[in-house]
């Protein structure tokens, strides 16, 4: 059944505030009531990666955080300029598929305009093929996935981060995602290929979890998330919460430069 909770919807509270330890891990107040925030969860594309299921996992979580939750599973939602303007979070699911040019607009418009973007696995790193604008917002597209269904390991790279503090390294087995990756995300865990699929990758280094700026709006993004089993993992589900939490949060808190450069500024020669 079709859901697309319009602007009537949109615009009411569903439940009364919740309060979540992730929030008051990332700086939220600890007491008295939290203005409700707005979030699109859209979902769809191609069905292997289980959109429905994942809508069932995170609409909920979204709405015991303290959102009012726009479920949708066509992209027309994004054409609509009262939520998209009203929005402090979009969580996308929609693996491949197309676009059209008023529907990516919609989207691009709101993310630059301040609201957040998160999403994992092909539903935000393979949508559109052919929307360079779209990857350029996201901060990198799937290109390839060797070996199919792989146990791998995933390496925290920053300890320090608030979507990652206190996490350890952890052990998966998923597609292991191999990826065209911005210079400018930040990145927050990555995994190391080891060649026994494609021998001319062993030892690459890529990119899991990044964050990163697209005009006024944060993007998060993790390659993890084939299917809905895969956030059985508990150390998976907590970094995309956590991950969500500080998407939404581009329109309420300053965020820093994260820009840190990969290349040094000259290549001398030997």
């Amino acid at each position: 059944m079709a859901h697309l909770l319009r602007r009537r919807t949109f615009m009411k509270a569903a439940l009364a505030a919740g309060a979540l330890g992730t929030h008051r891990a990332m700086g939220q107040p600890a007491g008295g009531p939290r203005p409700r925030k707005k979030a699109v969860f859209v979902y769809g594309g191609w069905q292997g990666h289980e959109p429905t299921k994942v809508r069932d996992i995170f609409v909920p979580f979204l709405t015991k955080a303290g959102f009012d939750v726009a479920a949708s599973d066509t992209l027309a939602i994004y054409t609509d300029q009262s939520v998209m303007t009203a929005a402090d979070l979009i969580v996308q699911v929609w693996t491949m598929g197309t676009i059209t040019k008023e529907q990516l607009k919609g989207l691009l418009d709101a993310v630059r305009n301040g609201a957040g973007l998160g999403g994992w696995h092909g539903g935000l790193g393979d949508a559109f093929r052919q929307e360079t604008d779209y990857q350029f917002m996201v901060g990198g597209q799937w290109v390839a996935h060797p070996g199919g269904i792989v146990e791998y390991d995933v390496h925290i790279t920053d300890k320090k981060d608030p979507i990652t503090a206190g996490l350890a390294d952890f052990h998966v087995k998923t597609e292991q995602y191999y990826m065209h990756v911005d210079p400018t995300n930040k990145v927050l865990a990555t995994t190391t290929f080891n060649g026994a699929h494609a021998s001319w990758i062993d030892g690459a280094v890529m990119p899991v979890v990044w964050k990163k700026i697209y005009g006024k709006g944060r993007i998060f993004y993790s390659s993890l998330g084939h299917s809905a089993s895969v956030f059985d993992v508990p150390e998976v589900l907590e970094l995309t919460r956590r991950g969500l939490l500080w998407a939404a949060d581009s329109k309420q808190t300053a965020t820093p430069k994260l820009v840190t450069p990969v290349y040094p500024a000259r290549w001398s020669m030997p």
